[in-house]
């Protein structure tokens, strides 16, 4: 911050002579013009002071509702007021979801493996006429196609698949 150098210092007794009393007015309104943050600079609720330069700040208007203030070197300000992420969404970089998740005309849902390559795993859902329920037993091995059940058993045609019962 600058210092004010009053240009006409006065002592009691002394007679003042009004345009050394407007020299001193003058200096220090140029004071705080240029070195004290000024109420008139903010003119809503909200708003903030940034610096956009060295010793240079300036208004930065309050933002919309639910707005959040972040860093922003692309803006002279420095600042931006951006969208809160949508907590109800999984961030593109990942994250754990909790709850009860439900993926709104998200079929296919794609699952890519531990290496990124042309290779992925596709869970397509036909639109169900009713609520329908899949459920994955509580243990540790690997789900079976109906592709993987044989045609025929012990040399028979008799299979799981035409109900039969196995001799």
């Amino acid at each position: 911050m600058g210092t004010l150098t009053i240009p006409n210092p006065f002592s009691a007794g002394e007679t003042i002579v009004a345009g050394d009393m407007n020299d001193n007015f003058t200096a220090v309104k140029n004071y705080c013009e240029g070195d004290v943050l000024q109420e008139s600079t903010v003119t809503a609720k909200g708003d903030i002071y940034v610096a956009t330069a060295s010793g240079v700040v300036t208004r930065l208007a309050v933002g919309v509702n639910t707005r959040v203030l972040t860093a922003d070197s692309t803006t002279d300000e420095g600042l931006a007021w951006s969208a809160v992420a949508d907590a109800t969404k999984m961030p593109l970089a990942g994250g754990t979801f909790t709850g009860v998740v439900t993926f709104d005309g998200a079929s296919p849902i794609v699952l890519e493996g531990a290496t990124g390559d042309a290779h992925e795993t596709t869970i397509t859902v036909t639109d169900p006429t009713a609520d329908r329920v899949l459920t994955l037993p509580d243990a540790t091995g690997t789900v079976a196609l109906t592709s993987d059940i044989p045609t025929s058993v012990n040399g028979t045609s008799d299979n799981i698949i035409s109900n039969q019962v196995f001799s």
